[in-house]
């Protein structure tokens, strides 16, 4: 059976859909020697191979699932040559693999590894309405108006946040529970109301909490993945 060449790259677990399209876009993968174009199907039998490495499915891996606690900082990206302070060299596990979604460099907090390609859109994208929830401070103090517009919806970049639940923890301390995730959602939805973020972090990903320390990071238990599979069995499928 014939599958797209992104789609067979992420099913043996060498990167996701979206990084494997940059890999054909840049030329650095061929399909029995010539280049594909992004769409190409390949079939049993063919040589698959990215900057020379054949890839298939003697190739594939276990599937791996990491939760890891990011400090501030270091930067969600597998481009080693762009950022020194990536998010792979600093935790250096010893197969390949990146990360699920992103987390901006001043955020700190939970964020998911893998190496299994086909699970990232089911849990970004806003349509299956998968929860993260962050803790946030502000540099003034909140009130109750604050809050119902937080939940409601603010205007950010050309459209409304979805409505979302949002909770006073202090005076200047929120829970806000997303199932969008927009560019800097949190931090543009503040500043839209004249407040400024100083601490955000991700406390948990739908049912994965965050209860590792700065830094480490930790697999899923066998109860979570399938808690987690439970979850995304009726999510949108990632595109063919």
């Amino acid at each position: 059976m014939a599958t797209r060449i992104n789609k067979y790259l992420s099913e043996v677990g060498y990167c996701s859909r979206r990084a494997a399209d940059r890999l054909i876009e840049e030329g650095k993968v061929t399909v029995n020697g010539r280049t594909p174009k992004i769409g190409t199907k390949v079939e049993e039998g063919d040589k698959v191979e990215v900057e020379g490495q054949r890839i298939g499915e003697s190739t594939k891996q276990k599937n791996i699932y990491l939760a890891f606690n990011k400090p501030v900082g270091i930067v969600c990206t597998t481009d080693r040559k762009v950022e020194p302070d990536n998010i792979i060299d600093y935790i250096k596990y010893h197969k390949r693999i990146f990360p699920i979604g992103r987390l901006d460099k001043s955020s700190e907090g939970l964020i998911f590894l893998t190496n299994d390609g086909d699970i990232v859109n089911k849990i970004l994208r806003a349509r299956n309405n998968h929860e993260k929830e962050y803790i946030v401070s502000v540099n003034r103090s909140i009130n109750r108006d604050f809050i119902q517009t937080m939940s409601n919806g603010v205007e950010i970049l050309d459209t409304i946040t979805k409505n979302c639940f949002v909770k006073k923890l202090g005076p200047k301390k929120f829970k806000i529970i997303l199932t969008q995730g927009l560019n800097r959602q949190i931090r543009r939805m503040c500043e839209s109301l004249g407040y400024r973020v100083q601490s955000l972090k991700r406390v948990r990903i739908m049912n994965i909490k965050l209860d590792i320390p700065i830094g480490k990071y930790r697999e899923f238990t066998k109860e979570e993945i399938l808690e987690l599979n439970e979850l995304l069995e009726n999510s949108s499928k990632t595109f063919d």
